[in-house]
């Protein structure tokens, strides 16, 4: 039997390798975009759906296609040329991750499915209404919920984290994943209880004489400075550096700025003397408290950009000839 007819390649907007690099594009937008905006959230559910249909398509671009009476898409996906010229049309979003679900019940499972669906659906509201979905949502809130989506999607694939985001974000990215999954966090809870029920059997004079004494502290400090969860009093939290330094100079003032983003590890607050270790725990305690932030170094320029001395072991030679 021979095939009179011979399927040419899978169009684009059916193609697995096509939807994963324009997927890989927004995620790259997505981290180059502030952290604390609107942007982050927004690039993230258009990666995400890109991702999932990337996936689905891997399985076969077929599953893509809507249904339509005349199987002209479905002709179409399959590598034939379209009967007609008709836009090619796509399944929802929402039955891209339903039929991923069905498909890999065991890697793709409900929390993934659940998430997306979810987040893709912020995405509809704020791109087909006036509300702004994503203005304020705190990174912690999704990030580690789209990473470990991201991961599964990716391993339907044979795929990791590393192959889709750079390297130094997938570190990052496996971080937070670890921390949502990690249950015994929830034991922080029990120390803010704790801590709160101690503050409260306070005076109220004392209360506030601690609270200004926790505010001083914390300016003189270097940290990113919260709200405690147990006594609402300024706090620090402590981190570590996650992406390299970016150094811009601001011509007009002489000055040299200089900005790096950090993921949190530990909490303190001197009011009421609770102290927090781990980004699972403070994720567990408080949203606001695992937030990526940002630290800004301001320097004079002169001085910035000045040569080291090559000894700086030796008192300037003053000697004059005589």
């Amino acid at each position: 039997m021979k095939q009179t007819i011979k399927p040419g390649p899978t169009p684009e907007n059916w193609n697995a390798e096509a939807l994963f690099l324009k997927a890989q594009r927004y995620a790259e937008r997505m981290a180059t975009s502030d952290g604390d905006g609107w942007e982050q959230p927004f690039w993230s559910s258009l990666a995400l759906e890109l991702l999932a249909r990337a996936a689905l398509s891997n399985v076969s671009p077929a599953l893509l296609v809507e249904n339509d009476k005349d199987w002209g898409h479905l002709y179409h996906a399959l590598g034939f040329a379209p009967l007609e010229r008709k836009a090619p049309k796509s399944i929802t979003v929402t039955e891209v991750f339903k039929r991923l679900a069905g498909i890999y019940p065991e890697t793709f499972i409900s929390e993934n499915h659940s998430f997306c669906v979810v987040h893709t659906g912020r995405r509809n509201s704020e791109l087909h209404s006036g509300e702004a979905v994503f203005e304020g949502i705190a990174s912690s809130s999704w990030q580690p919920q789209f990473y470990a989506a991201c991961k599964a999607l990716l391993a339907t694939m044979g795929l990791t984290l590393t192959d889709f985001i750079d390297g130094s974000e997938a570190e990052v990215a496996e971080k937070l994943i670890a921390a949502a999954a990690d249950k015994s966090a929830k034991a922080a809870l029990a120390d803010v209880a704790a801590h709160q029920k101690e503050w409260l059997a306070l005076g109220d004079d004392e209360r506030v004489s601690l609270a200004e004494s926790a505010k001083i502290w914390a300016t003189r400090h270097t940290g990113h400075r919260v709200y405690c969860p147990a006594c609402s009093s300024v706090a620090l939290v402590q981190g570590e550096a996650i992406t390299p330094a970016v150094v811009r100079l601001d011509a007009e003032q002489s000055l040299v700025v200089e900005t790096q983003d950090y993921l949190p590890t530990q909490f303190e607050c001197v009011a009421c003397r609770l102290k927090i270790h781990g980004l699972s725990r403070l994720a567990a305690v408080a949203n606001h408290l695992a937030n990526r932030f940002k630290k800004t170094s301001t320097y004079d320029a002169a001085e910035y950009y000045a040569k080291e001395d090559d000894y700086p072991d030796y008192e300037d030679d003053n000697n004059e000839n005589f």
